[in-house]
């Protein structure tokens, strides 16, 4: 019966998957309603903590950018591009990573996208080359960030379980580790495919006389747009929240109040941080509040806190309730071969197309069957698995931006322009995390 629960969970999964976002996270929601009058499961606790984390974040990155801060910051990142034009292979994925780690969030990634494809273009460099790794480092920036859901989760979880685990301790792994596997696709991506004059479907599109009109014609650049003085202050009010986080994460005495013995917990630390820079961001720059949440990257976060809510508490619904039956095989299976427990983060996440609500599944799952934390904190780049199936939203944008077709979706479905420089970037992520656990953590 519990196989048959469980292939209902992934069905469930799947449908949702096929609506995306919000749809995800309501179809999750007849899946829970099922799992516990239907199959009488006992339902979990809904997943506050990481909704309220998503929520916090996202407000506070949603005043950025309706006060033109990251605008500044691509800004920025443009002139770094269009001064190492030839670099942009290597450059384009290291730029977007590092707006995820700034932000916690990939969804940044929409407004670069087009600037790299436009500098490789230019340059005559085959756009697949930069675009593909570039969506790809988006997403393996969330792994990396002290203000991903994914991460304050994990550490959340992991404080409770051995309080020596700080945020620094697990960033410590999985910034080197992340970082690694981003430049290793970078590399493997400055060769691949064949150059522009080679390359059957751009040349067809250049004998279309509309699409050529369009290769030629297009150019996307925000260097001409002159940004008002609120977008250099959210900017940096901005950077301010993100290192006073880090600080108070590196010296716990500061989140123990006079009279308590127990610090206050780090997800509740950013949850209050990041709303009280929102707010002095807002009075600073004095921007209009019924702007925020017009933005990509507030309608986008508040999406995936809905799809979190539904897709993690059916989730842990089954697996607290299968948990006891399923524990004794699959620990004695983890413990001889800890890549299996990454390969199993990898699959669910391809199903569910998020990093949050992968750990907050798998997390419990791994803490509950004893595994140890050097190994989940080793392998946590696996829960990034969705490029495997191409449905997910910046790479289906990265594809429509690339104007000569070289990025693409292939005929196969699974033939499509992230596949490797996605695998490359896990596995080389998850290999090298899992090496520094073992020996730091």
């Amino acid at each position: 019966m519990l196989y048959i629960q469980f292939l209902f969970l992934l069905l469930m999964l799947y449908i949702g998957s096929r609506y995306g976002g919000i749809g995800l996270g309501v179809i999750s929601g007849i899946g829970l309603a099922i799992e516990v009058f239907v199959f009488q499961m006992p339902p979990t606790s809904p997943p506050i903590t990481v909704m309220l984390i998503i929520m916090a974040v996202v407000t506070c990155a949603s005043i950025l950018e309706a006060a033109g801060g990251l605008k500044y910051m691509l800004q920025i990142a443009e002139r770094l591009l269009r001064s190492n034009p030839k670099r942009v292979s290597l450059l384009g994925p290291l730029v977007t990573y590092t707006m995820t780690f700034m932000l916690g969030t990939g969804h940044a990634v929409y407004s670069v996208m087009p600037i790299i494809g436009d500098v490789a273009l230019k340059n005559n460099i085959r756009p697949e080359r930069p675009m593909a790794a570039a969506s790809v480092a988006s997403q393996m920036g969330i792994t990396a960030s002290p203000l991903s859901a994914a991460v304050i989760y994990y550490l959340s979880q992991l404080t409770d379980l051995n309080t020596s685990i700080t945020l620094f301790s697990i960033l410590s792994i999985t910034i080197p580790a992340t970082l690694t596997g981003v430049i290793a696709m970078s590399l493997y991506s400055m060769r691949r495919g064949v150059e522009l004059e080679d390359d059957q479907e751009y040349q067809n599109r250049l004998q279309d006389p509309t699409w050529r009109k369009k290769i030629e014609e297009t150019t996307a650049t925000t260097l001409n747009e002159k940004l008002p003085r609120a977008a250099r202050q959210s900017m940096i009010i901005f950077i301010l929240a993100l290192l006073t986080i880090v600080a108070i994460a590196m010296f716990p005495e500061i989140r123990t109040i006079d009279g308590s013995t127990k610090a206050i917990k780090m997800s509740v630390i950013i949850q209050m941080m990041m709303l009280a820079f929102g707010g002095l961001m807002l009075l600073v720059t004095k921007t209009n509040a019924s702007k925020v949440p017009e933005g990509v990257v507030f309608k986008s976060g508040m999406v995936a806190a809905i799809a979190i809510f539904g897709i993690a508490w059916m989730s842990d619904t089954y697996f607290t309730f299968a948990l006891p039956s399923f524990e004794a095989g699959i620990v004695e299976m983890v413990q001889n071969y800890p890549w299996t427990f990454a390969l199993a983060m990898f699959i669910v996440s391809v199903v569910v197309n998020s990093q949050a609500a992968t750990c907050r599944m798998m997390l419990p799952l791994a803490l509950g069957m004893g595994l140890p934390p050097a190994l989940v904190i080793g392998i946590m780049p696996a829960c990034y698995g969705y490029f495997f199936i191409p449905n997910y939203p910046s790479d289906i944008a990265t594809c429509s931006f690339d104007v000569t077709g070289t990025t693409r979706i292939g005929k196969y479905y699974f033939n499509h322009s992230f596949m490797f420089p996605g695998l490359i970037g896990v596995v080389t992520a998850c290999c090298v995390g899992y090496t520094l656990a073992q020996i730091f953590i």
